[in-house]
């Protein structure tokens, strides 16, 4: 018989188990031929969190149809792991727009400061989408070097590229000054 704690530790253990199996499953997934199945595991391994997907997730940033691209890389900015940081500024000047879109999107939940610089490129991007979630990622990292090009963007001809613009930079403005974005990673 045991004190009550065994049991606890072993209903642990079998949940992290399957926890393991199931990412394991969607990591599988990723490479089957059928596009609905990749792009809800590409999501779902997003929502998971799990370290183990970063890479598998990074290769997905190449699957040949951007509904499994993007959703990669939106999951690993969810992840946060530092990692996808070069592989989602290499998808910011992708062919595709919801790729750009999805880097975007994923370099703003990462918040680190080596994505200032091509976000703020992005800024220029000629599809509107990418040029919000840019300046609405750029507002994520909160880097004062983005003021600037953040309040040339209150002039861009879209609406909610402007209305963007104007809370990044709020929100920039916002920060202490001592935590305003995350150090580059070496």
């Amino acid at each position: 018989m045991d004190d009550g704690d065994g049991g606890e530790l072993n209903g642990k253990y079998i949940e992290s188990d399957a926890r393991r199996r199931r990412i394991k499953e969607y990591i599988d997934l990723l490479k089957s031929p059928y596009l609905d199945t990749r792009w809800k595991a590409a999501e779902a391994l997003g929502s998971d969190g799990d370290q183990t997907a970063v890479l598998p997730l990074i290769e997905a940033l190449d699957d040949p149809f951007y509904d499994v691209s993007w959703l990669a890389a939106k999951s690993l900015g969810t992840i946060g792991d530092t990692r996808a940081v070069e592989p989602l500024i290499k998808a910011l000047k992708s062919e595709n727009k919801w790729l750009r879109t999805g880097a975007a999107i994923g370099l703003g939940k990462l918040k680190d400061n080596r994505a200032v610089e091509p976000l703020i490129t992005a800024l220029h991007d000629d599809k509107e989408q990418v040029r919000k979630d840019a300046a609405r990622a750029l507002g994520n990292i909160g880097d004062e070097r983005a003021l600037a090009p953040l309040e040339k963007a209150l002039s861009d001809p879209d609406e909610l590229v402007r209305s963007a613009a104007e809370l990044a930079i709020k929100a920039i403005k916002m920060k202490p000054a001592s935590t305003n974005a995350k150090p580059a990673s070496l």
